[in-house]
């Protein structure tokens, strides 16, 4: 278990940050750490596995790859599925669930494809063992999954179980809620180092927030979860303790404050009680607020905010509320207001906006010092990095 080949997953526009994470978490270059397409490929080990799974604020999954092979049909899956020693990673009293996602498959059917891997484990293990372990497809004991591209099958075991983005506290949300694994890749992309104040004025249940409090805390953002590895056959409890047990003693007073404001108070409550739950009450505060009222909570510092657009726009503040309806996206006046409250209220403040409209810097009349390519999910977006200087008089959005 000392060399395996670990693929760990991610949004797209963040792999070279994960792979930087990666280095940090297990000290790892060269060919031991390759950034790919979607995500990062590891050559380590086991316990590597699970400290990734504990630490890692950016991967999706930790995924063992068991077989990598050319492939023509459903058959040379079934040999390729065959060919792998199940037996030394769980149970046939464990139940397994087959999932696939393919990249210009020739294949006509995935679901057969996964029936055809499906079929294979469970032969394997009825000719190894005489029984044939279960398929549960809600609540499996293990994930195996199998990527396919034009010519090439790929198949994984999960060591992660759950997406890695469920840390574990945030069980209050509201509507359309940012990934945990996104705000983290916003914070990793603005560079914050933990030492100066974070404030996100748009925090819905707090998310960024709570995320940088951690991150400032140095808590691992695997800390309250359990994991898939702890379902299959190598996982030895003592190491996973010890594990945990180092993890926790890293943890530390943060150096900076957080903030975060919502003009729904709902949301503020939401927020409190999320990072009660991830252990960060006492570094964050959380308060009700208009953003475009609300007054810097400390003398400079880093804004970072996933802002309320189209019909989100409503939950921003009076601005939002009062011209949503006048322009068709539903943005209103809000995002021109923000930024001059901004240039009034933030000088010396950096602000980093994560949105889907490409043009935005030019609605607020503002011009971005940086653009960080980013996915939310299936939705391209962009991280605009505005740097707020006093009485600066900003371009208007004719670029004059």
């Amino acid at each position: 278990m000392n060399q395996l080949q670990l693929f760990l997953p991610c949004a797209a526009g963040v792999e070279e940050l994960l792979a930087e994470e990666v280095h940090e978490i297990t000290g790892l270059q060269g060919e031991d750490l390759r950034v790919l397409r979607g995500g990062t490929l590891v050559r380590s080990s086991w316990r590597d596995a699970m400290r990734l799974n504990l630490h890692s604020r950016l991967a999706q999954r930790v995924l063992i790859e068991l077989s990598n092979t050319e492939y023509r049909n459903e058959q040379d899956l079934y040999e390729a599925a065959s060919n792998i020693a199940w037996e030394i990673w769980f149970t046939p009293k464990q139940s397994f669930k087959i999932e696939v996602t393919a990249q210009h498959s020739p294949l006509n059917s995935l679901n057969f494809a996964a029936l055809k891997v499906k079929d294979a484990v469970a032969d394997r293990f009825r000719f190894k063992t005489g029984v044939r372990p279960d398929v549960n497809v809600q609540w499996p004991d293990v994930r195996i999954y199998l990527h396919l591209t034009t010519e090439r099958a790929t198949i994984y075991i999960d060591t992660s179980g759950d997406a890695l983005f469920k840390r574990g506290w945030r069980e209050d949300k509201g509507d359309a809620p940012l990934k945990e694994t996104l705000a983290a890749a916003m914070i990793a992309a603005s560079g914050w180092d933990g030492t100066t104040p974070l404030y996100d004025p748009c925090c819905g249940s707090g998310t960024i927030a709570i995320e940088a409090a951690q991150i400032a805390c140095n808590i691992a953002p695997g800390s309250l979860r359990r994991f898939g590895f702890e379902k299959l056959l190598p996982f030895q409890p003592h190491v996973w303790t010890a594990i945990q047990d180092q993890a926790h003693a890293a943890e530390h007073e943060p150096q900076t404050q957080i903030f975060g404001s919502d003009v729904a108070f709902r949301m503020v409550d939401f927020a409190t009680r999320n990072a009660e739950r991830a252990g960060v009450a006492g570094v964050v505060e959380f308060r009700g607020g208009d953003a475009l009222q609300r007054m810097p909570p400390a003398e400079s510092g880093v804004m970072l905010l996933n802002p309320p657009y189209g019909e989100r726009i409503e939950v921003a503040g009076v601005a939002g509320r009062r011209e949503a309806a006048q322009t068709e996206d539903g943005s209103g006046d809000f995002f021109p207001q923000l930024a001059t409250h901004w240039k009034r209220n933030y000088a010396g403040w950096t602000a980093w906006m994560l949105t889907p409209d490409l043009k935005l810097p030019g609605k607020m009349r503002l011009k971005e010092s940086r653009r960080v390519p980013m996915w939310n999910g299936p939705i391209e977006c962009r991280l605009f990095r505005f740097d707020m200087v006093a009485g600066s008089a900003r371009r208007g959005a004719d670029g004059k």
